[in-house]
């Protein structure tokens, strides 16, 4: 027997003083009623209510537990409402994971504007390359790029990223310049360590096999080392645009198709996502979308 329900039918009895009419209201069997406040009595161990043939009325222990039963139900529906709004409006704490690269050169600007738009939120960004644990690690939101495996994880895609292969004119002047990735064997690589494997990229949906010189599981890293000249190295074109406006950097293989990988907001799969989670979801949706 659920103790709350009964509690909720002794309230409802004692308030319209009649198991008759505390039954009508709810629409349920008198039986029923008066069954469930029965149990109530027996669980608790007291009498609730003295009944006669034509009346019924509260005993001493009823009167008292009626106070402590209807603060109960009136606490608990102040919490429920006040849960409800919250969930309603965007406002509350969102911790957010992303990757470093992406987090300090795209996703500084839109979550500058949209804690503008909504200024009752606050965040916690963690800035990590390392896959985190939504569940274990408390995150609410965690962005990353890579193709989705089936986690139980909801996610919304907000771009594509187009890996771009480059070097410096330094590395390129003492080494040549390579024209198929069959040649990477014989070139100098700069790995992205965290990719798996972190020897292999992807040209028109071949794999080909490299020589990996560094590794790291920085992407800034990979990109200074590059512009020192110290090897090739691959990663998305928007990590490296400036670079390659000044040439201090050099595309490769423009005539292959490289890879594109996708990145995603990962989030819980709950019934219920608050508001403020998918506000932030939709916004970051919206931004790399235009």
């Amino acid at each position: 027997m659920d103790k709350l329900v009964c509690i909720k039918l002794f309230t409802e009895v004692a308030h319209r003083g009649s198991f008759t009419h505390a039954a009508n209201a709810l629409n349920m069997t008198q039986s029923a009623v008066s069954k469930k406040v029965a149990w109530l009595e027996q669980h608790l161990g007291f009498t609730l209510f003295h009944r006669t043939s034509r009346a019924i009325a509260l005993t001493s222990a009823g009167k008292a537990y009626l106070t402590y039963s209807q603060s109960l139900l009136d606490t608990m529906a102040e919490v429920e409402h006040q849960i409800r709004d919250e969930q309603a409006q965007v406002n509350g704490h969102i911790k957010l994971s992303a990757p470093s690269a992406f987090a300090t050169q795209r996703l500084a600007e839109p979550l500058a504007e949209f804690m503008r738009r909504y200024p009752k939120v606050t965040l916690d960004i963690s800035v990590s390359d390392q896959q985190v644990d939504l569940i274990n690690e408390d995150v609410d939101i965690a962005i990353r790029a890579s193709v989705l495996k089936d986690s139980g994880l909801k996610a919304k895609k907000l771009l594509d990223h187009s890996v771009c292969y480059f070097a410096s004119p330094d590395y390129l002047k003492r080494h040549g310049m390579p024209h198929s990735p069959d040649e990477l064997k014989a070139h100098q690589c700069l790995t992205y360590s965290l990719n798996t494997p972190s020897n292999v990229w992807l040209f028109d949906k071949t794999h080909y096999k490299l020589n990996e010189y560094i590794r790291s599981d920085s992407p800034e890293m990979i990109v200074r080392l590059a512009l020192s000249g110290l090897g090739i190295a691959a990663m998305p074109d928007w990590m490296i645009a400036q670079q390659l406006r000044d040439k201090s950097l050099v595309t490769l293989f423009e005539n292959w198709q490289g890879h594109t990988l996708p990145m995603y907001a990962l989030y819980k799969n709950t019934e219920f996502t608050p508001v403020r989670f998918r506000a932030l979801i939709d916004f970051l949706a919206e931004h790399f979308t235009y």
